[in-house]
């Protein structure tokens, strides 16, 4: 029996969902990528730190996603093992402490921004339409109208390469600008306390609805993306660089540069991660050769 059967085993001894040969396009934002060999879904901690040493033990490739978002998977697929938390693994709630909120790293950032508003509690405003989930925030401090993760988080659990269940304090997180000490590890984020502000539900609303409304009006929700593809650039913002250099609309096969907003590269359909990859370092050499800015790609790729 090989090793990914055995892994399919353990899967059916555990009552854990997983899917053979999923098709990653379907677990994308960008709509893009190959098959990975096994997808699971686990629904709580204990799968995912047996599913972990299993891997680990065994010498199989493992990765995590979330909903998908700020990723881009190879045309080719990924072999071995991605973890999904997602829907199985979202529950939110409140502490004992006043103004904290416990929360599964798959509920979606939206989904606790939404449960704040009706708590009457403030601060995550910013996670209103972004469209990943606690987890994925986290690992790289996600942020939008002046708000980000590292405002909020208090501390995280999470299993660790060989599959220990630790957990980890924000002080240690080393959160700064789309980057966290999740960044350079490989370990799986399971649970996400938040501490937020008593607040006035219909102002906190108010707030939600204005920054939907800039969203609407700024970015391309009308296609899949993997929203902002690169990094702010000290001292200047990417999509105005972008747009400077002449790019904005530029396609290559199905993937073009918004023509609404020039940070972000759509899938006009049928977009490769051949064709995404290729544009981005169109954009990348064009953007440094007239601008002297190098443009660094936020995206992450499995």
């Amino acid at each position: 029996m090989t090793d990914l059967l055995k892994l399919t085993s353990l899967c059916q001894n555990l009552e854990c969902e997983y899917i053979l040969n999923a098709p990653m396009k379907e677990y994308t934002t960008f709509q893009i990528g190959g098959p990975c060999d096994v997808l699971v879904r686990p629904y709580d901690e204990r799968q995912i730190a047996l599913l972990v040493q299993f891997c680990a033990a065994n010498g199989i490739r493992w990765q995590v996603i979330g909903n998908g978002s700020n990723l881009l998977v190879p045309d080719g697929g990924v072999s071995g093992v991605v973890i999904q938390m997602g829907p199985n693994f979202s529950y939110i709630r409140r502490s004992l402490h006043p103004g904290e909120l416990i929360c599964a790293a798959g509920a979606s950032l939206s989904a606790a921004a939404a449960f704040a508003q009706r708590e009457g509690l403030t601060g995550l405003e910013f996670g209103w339409g972004i469209p990943g989930n606690l987890g994925g925030a986290l690992f790289m401090n996600a942020g939008a109208y002046g708000g980000e993760m590292k405002d909020v988080v208090v501390s995280a659990e999470y299993v660790d390469q060989m599959g220990n269940a630790r957990s980890i304090e924000a002080a240690e997180m080393q959160l700064g600008y789309r980057r966290s000490v999740f960044s350079d590890k490989e370990w799986c984020i399971t649970k996400v306390k938040l501490q937020l502000r008593a607040g006035d539900p219909e102002k906190i609303r108010e707030t939600m609805e204005e920054l939907m409304a800039r969203r609407k009006e700024k970015q391309p929700l009308e296609y899949p993306s993997a929203g902002s593809v690169f990094k702010r650039p000290q001292g200047n913002y990417a999509g105005a660089l972008i747009e400077q250099c002449g790019l904005k609309g530029r396609r290559i096969g199905g993937a073009q540069v918004s023509e609404k907003h020039a940070g972000f590269i759509v899938n006009t359909g049928g977009a490769s991660s051949r064709e995404v990859t290729q544009l981005i370092r169109e954009i990348q050499n064009t953007v440094e050769e007239q601008t002297g800015y190098r443009l660094e790609c936020e995206l992450r790729q499995l």
